[in-house]
This record gives C-alpha cells, sequence and structure tokens, in this order.
C-alpha cells in the first residue's frame, strides 16, 4: 500500500505478473475490467491502467485501452530480447532447472528477484515440470553492515539514512531467509539436494549479474533514480535504484564468439568474488 492506504500501480502490476508467472492467467485469458481490478486491489482506475501498461510494455499483455479488457499474450520467443528482470529471470531459472544438477550463480544487491524466481521453480517442482537431482545456489549480496550507495535521502539527513539503512539490513535477510526455507521445502518434500549459501561484498552492485549452469550468463543494470520512499517516521525523498523493470541481456555460451567469452569471463569473475573479498554471510 502507499501512503493514501491504496496500492500502486507498481503494487498491482506485481501481483498481476505473479498471477500470470504462476499460471493462474494464462495465455489467451482475458483480464477483469479496470473497474473490477480497482475494486479487487483497493486502487484509483488511474492506477490499474499505469499497472496495465506496466504489464504491455515488458510483453505479458496484448493491447490495454480503455474499450475491452487485455488479454494475456503469448510468451515471446526471441530469449534474446531483453527483457525486465522480474519477467526474464524465473524463466530462464526454470529452464536452468531442468538438467540433473543445477548451478545458479547471482550477485546482486538484494535477493528480491531471485528469491521470487526460485518460488517459481518450487511451483514447477510441486507440478512436476522439472525436478533436478540436485540444485546448488550461490548469491553475493551487499553487505548490510556498510554504508550503502543506494538507497539514500537526497537531503543527506543522517536520522533518514539510519532509518533506510535498517530497513534494507532487515530486508536483505527476510529475502535470504526465505531463499533457505524454500531449498529447505526441495530437500524435505521432494527430496531434491537443494542448497543456497550467501556471502557478502564490501561495496553496493551497480548492476545484477546471474551464471546459470556455467553456460548463460544474463547482466541488468540497477537504474538510480529518485523517488519518495515512505518510512515510519514520515515520507522522504531518495536516491534509490530499481532492479525488477531493468532488462535483462543474455548471453548463452553455445552461441560462440563474444556472447562466450562473456559467459566465461563472467563466471571467472564470479569465481574471484567469492573466494577473495566476499565474506562469510550471517543473514540465514
Amino acid at each position: 500500500m502507499n501512503g493514501t492506504g491504496r496500492c500502486s500501480s507498481r503494487e498491482i502490476a506485481d501481483a498481476l505478473r505473479e498471477r500470470i508467472r504462476a499460471g493462474e492467467l494464462r495465455t489467451g485469458d482475458r483480464l477483469p475490467t479496470q473497474a473490477e481490478l480497482a475494486e479487487s486491489y483497493g486502487a484509483e482506475r488511474g492506477a490499474v491502467r499505469q499497472a496495465l501498461r506496466i504489464l504491455q510494455r515488458e510483453g505479458l499483455l496484448g493491447n490495454v485501452s480503455r474499450g475491452r479488457p487485455p488479454n494475456v499474450a503469448a510468451p515471446r520467443r526471441d530469449a534474446e530480447e531483453p527483457r525486465p528482470a522480474a519477467v526474464a529471470l524465473p524463466e530462464r531459472v526454470r529452464q536452468a532447472c531442468e538438467v540433473p544438477h543445477a548451478r545458479i550463480d547471482a550477485l546482486c544487491f538484494t535477493a528480491e528477484t531471485l528469491m521470487e524466481a526460485m518460488h517459481s521453480v518450487r511451483l514447477h517442482v510441486q507440478e512436476g515440470r522439472v525436478r533436478p537431482e540436485s540444485l546448488r545456489v550461490r548469491c553475493l549480496l551487499s553487505d548490510p553492515d556498510i554504508t550503502p550507495a543506494f538507497p539514500v535521502p537526497v537531503d543527506g539527513d543522517g536520522a533518514k539514512a539510519a532509518e533506510i539503512h535498517r530497513a534494507l539490513a532487515g530486508q536483505q535477510a527476510s529475502q535470504a531467509e526465505v531463499l533457505d526455507l524454500t531449498m529447505r521445502h526441495l530437500r524435505s518434500s521432494h527430496g531434491i539436494d537443494a542448497r543456497i549459501t550467501f556471502r557478502l561484498l564490501p561495496f553496493t552492485p551497480p548492476v545484477k549479474v546471474y551464471v546459470l549452469n556455467g553456460r548463460e550468463a544474463l547482466l541488468g543494470h540497477y537504474r538510480v533514480g529518485r523517488h519518495t520512499k515512505h518510512l515510519p517516521s514520515g515520507e522522504a525523498e531518495v536516491y534509490d535504484a530499481w532492479g525488477k523493470q531493468s532488462p535483462l541481456f543474455r548471453f548463452a555460451r553455445d552461441t560462440g564468439g563474444r556472447d562466450a567469452a562473456f559467459v566465461e569471463q563472467s563466471q571467472i569473475w564470479f569465481d574471484a568474488l567469492w573466494a577473495t573479498i566476499a565474506v562469510e554471510s550471517t543473514l540465514t
């Protein structure tokens, strides 16, 4: 909820995206009307229209107009076309888990998008669509004890910065706990040798990088901008970064040439950070 007690356009888009990703809304299904969505989510009609346009830009919905509700669009088949991280990562991670022994290496500021991708894997395992024998995930995160490059108050207020820092550390810990619980569930309920390990970096990553099975790499840029953040003490203008909507660029080793070199160097880069300056995590 935003400061008015109503869902924002981004929150509505996130909720509808999850319904599409989970298969509750399938290709060709028509969404409820904007009036029905506004009532369901307790939102203004304008927020609903903006949310639908976000999903249309992501390629998840067909034409959005005032005349009739849009349909869920067919999945894009061009894997090389950059797509928002919230859409592309779950799909690529699910496919990476189709091999007997899956390996996921992730470097990111927070683990929100990875957490959602692993939740999608869990749902597909429950439905019998994927079933690796083992799944190893290594995750490099920004150390919550360091002063982050973002989010930070625009006015430099120290009290607000401390409040934001505490909230960020709590968010990172919660996401790590959810990921750990997801792995525990895959082990206990489905017999998959699934494990995740976290290490912490002494800097704020400006990009997110995922290396899947050593065969493909995904690169996304964190977009830094000015935003209004709602804190317990009130609203604050902050410089913050968005990662879920940033496009992920995919590089496949099998493509050869520069793509293969990028995947190889991304794996070397990740392994070097993991083995050198990254420290053991106490997040879980």
